[in-house]
């Protein structure tokens, strides 16, 4: 059974930073593209960041693009997303995703519970 748990969360000030960790219990965690997405209260889930499973390509949304960056640690079945500069348009439920090699936007298989981020003014 594959389990993601999403570690990180928490209230950081504007400006601030913060470093959320997704452990994936998952053997073949190296085979599998991993996201980050985020969900604010009353909206929809919308795409944070993903990065392949190779680690050779990634892809943000335009609203974090340059703030954020997502990376992995294969050897510890570890996805990670930095974030600098956070807003209070930030503040949301951070889910990790793994999925097959395709398109980084869509089709992930499995998800964490989520890590909850508020950005306080």
């Amino acid at each position: 059974q594959v389990q993601l748990v999403e570690s990180g969360g928490g209230l950081v000030q504007v400006g601030g930073s913060l470093r959320l960790s997704c452990a994936a219990s998952i053997r073949t965690f190296s085979w599998y593209n991993t996201a980050w997405f985020r969900q604010a209260p009353g909206k929809e889930r919308e795409f944070v960041a993903a990065l392949t499973w190779s680690g050779s390509s990634t892809a943000y949304s335009d609203s974090v693009k340059g703030r954020f960056t997502i990376s992995r640690d294969n050897a510890k079945n570890t996805a990670y997303l930095q974030m600098n500069s956070l807003k209070t348009e930030d503040t949301a439920v951070y889910y990790c995703a793994v999925g097959p090699p395709g398109d980084l936007r869509k089709n992930y298989e499995y998800w964490g519970r989520g890590t909850q981020v508020t950005v306080s003014s």
